[in-house]
């Protein structure tokens, strides 16, 4: 079974240009989009340049006595795929969204930052993948807020409900952790 560990944080400020590797434009379209109150099954077909993938994610399920980091942990299975079959895919897909991706060279598992488009933006958010559930991690400074099991800003539920949809005081709640630029 392949898994993926992930913590995800909301980003402050520029600071995390100096470590980026790389950068790609990424168009996601989400064919399944279980709720959290499911398997959280997600079905995504997501294109970059010149090539695409189909990703199929769920939760494992869940012992009784798992600790609390149990839910950085999800089945990914994913598979590369024609970009004329992505291009259909994202034809059907009811729900979108764009993304500027960036790789990062940060220490401690694999890095990247999502810089929202569209009707998700100015959302920035870092991710990064880890060997193990409960692995030490030193976040940077910018990563003002952590994410992780926070349903409503998966990548499926903005899809689903971006952004600019929030009712206006969640919305500023969250991107005044953005705005405070001088605290840290």
């Amino acid at each position: 079974m392949a898994l993926e560990i992930e913590r995800r944080f909301l980003v402050r400020g520029e600071q995390w240009r100096a470590h980026v590797r790389w950068s790609a434009l990424l168009q996601q379209g989400y064919l399944l989009a279980a709720g959290a109150a499911s398997t959280g099954l997600t079905v995504r077909v997501r294109r970059a340049g010149q090539q695409a993938w189909l990703t199929i994610k769920a939760r494992p399920a869940i012992e009784a006595g798992a600790p609390a980091c149990a839910d950085r942990v999800r089945q990914e299975f994913e598979y590369g795929i024609p970009l004329s079959d992505a291009e259909q895919l994202l034809q059907v897909a009811p729900v979108q969204l764009s993304k500027w991706r960036h790789g990062l060279d940060l220490p401690g598992g694999e890095w990247v930052l999502d810089v929202f488009e569209g009707a998700n933006a100015p959302l920035v958010v870092a991710e990064v993948e880890l060997a193990e559930p409960d692995q030490f991690l030193q976040v940077p400074d910018w990563c003002v807020l952590e994410l992780t099991g926070r349903h409503e800003l998966s990548n499926a539920a903005l899809a689903r409900t971006p952004l600019s949809q929030w009712p206006p005081d969640r919305r500023q709640d969250l991107l005044a952790w953005t705005a405070q630029q001088a605290l840290g």
